[in-house]
């Protein structure tokens, strides 16, 4: 046992934070598939399940954290074509779900398993953007030679997303904006992607409207959600929200314990989407405090292990790859309580689903990756100062 604790490198803090949201997770997740399990009457299949998602997560973690940073600079090369790929195959595949455009997931063979290639795809178009803004950071930048090599596999990319999922497509956008201000390319030009970005959106949905054969029902319950949120009124469109408000204020203060949820018979995507909400039922507002102090931490360490990077590249690959977790947990709990229109974002390492944990798992292992060079350098300078006959020796 000892000698695997020795295998573990990086930030202990965030392997901690990362560890208490798991372990966390399992009570809410248990609770809220209840209502899944009315047909097979076995809510511990659904228990073994993200069982398992947490397992291969966290050994995915591991593994990319024990992979040295700079290797990722290269990979993102080369796993850019092949995201393409996937979501272009996920696309033309054509999946509906009640009569609506849902193409984001894509068959595994073999294992049986769906994994949603959007999520993947955001995780590379972060490394990539911090491999190009590193290697431009001290050059003049011009527009013109930054249009083809960073925002052509950025639209590129982003456009197979975003006919059927608006809500990562804007997430992912806004994310990479912020890491390029971040890496110091011009606001003038950020400005303009910016505008560019709003015309394609905008010529997206007119095409959309005009051939919604195409995309059957994806715009107009992008445009409901929004109205729904804006107009303050309940409707039928609003019964998730509402039940996810009931669930809150029946929590109170200390939440009427576990498993005791009831909204969670009502209340669809309890497990995943608006899991938040049942955690406050059970929890109160104690347990959704916690959390907001956990993913809170997880900022902190995630700007510290950042600043602390030995490389530009290592600074801007943690804040590319770790501010979207925080965002997206964030968001989650927005919806939760009416301050944000429904999106589908799922609460990383708590939300039960494969893909979403696997991605969050493999963002923190990169992390933790980058704060495992900062040790390691860290630990030869202190050895070198206590053993200064070393660097005769090495230079010998």
């Amino acid at each position: 046992m000892q000698n695997m604790f020795t295998q573990i490198k990086g930030d202990r803090a965030i392997w901690a934070i990362a560890t208490l949201l798991a372990i966390f997770s399992f009570l809410p997740v248990y609770s809220a598939a209840s209502n899944l399990a009315v047909s097979s009457s076995n809510t511990f299949s659904f228990f073994v399940k993200h069982f398992m998602h947490l397992a291969l997560g966290f050994a995915i973690m591991y593994g990319v954290h024990r992979v040295p940073y700079k290797y990722f600079r290269g990979l993102s090369m080369v796993m850019v074509p092949i995201v393409f790929v996937l979501l272009l195959i996920t696309m033309l595949q054509g999946t509906t779900i009640d009569g609506a455009n849902a193409s984001r997931w894509i068959q595994i063979p073999i294992v049986n398993m769906s994994f949603q290639t959007s999520t993947l795809a955001a995780v590379v178009l972060m490394v990539y953007v911090a491999r190009y803004l590193s290697k431009i950071k001290d050059k003049i930048i011009t527009f013109k030679e930054t249009v083809l090599p960073l925002w052509g596999p950025v639209f590129l990319i982003l456009a197979l997303i975003l006919p059927a999922n608006f809500s990562t497509t804007a997430i992912v956008f806004t994310m990479i904006m912020m890491l390029a201000f971040v890496g110091g390319y011009p606001i003038k030009y950020l400005l303009v992607i910016i505008g560019s970005g709003l015309v394609a959106l905008t010529l997206f949905i007119l095409v959309a409207k005009a051939f919604p054969e195409a995309m059957p029902n994806r715009i107009d319950t992008w445009i409901s959600r929004v109205e729904n949120f804006s107009s303050g009124e309940d409707t039928e469109a609003d019964y998730q929200i509402e039940k996810a408000k009931i669930a809150i204020a029946s929590g109170g203060i200390q939440g009427v314990g576990p498993g005791k949820s009831v909204q969670k018979n009502f209340l669809p995507q309890s497990s995943s989407d608006f899991i938040f909400a049942i955690i406050i039922e059970e929890y109160g507002l104690i347990g959704g405090l916690f959390l907001l102090v956990l993913y809170s931490w997880l900022l902190f360490r995630i700007v510290i292990v950042s600043q602390k990077a030995d490389t530009i590249f290592g600074k801007l690959l943690v804040l590319g790859v770790g501010l979207p977790i925080v965002f997206q947990a964030l968001i989650n709990m927005a919806v939760a309580v009416e301050l944000f229109p429904v999106t589908g974002q799922t609460l990383p390492l708590i939300s039960s689903g494969g893909t979403s944990i696997w991605m969050t798992c493999l963002a923190v292992g990169i992390i933790l990756s980058v704060s495992a060079k900062r040790e390691e350098i860290k630990d030869k300078e202190t050895s070198l100062e206590e053993n200064p006959l070393d660097i005769l020796s090495e230079t010998i």
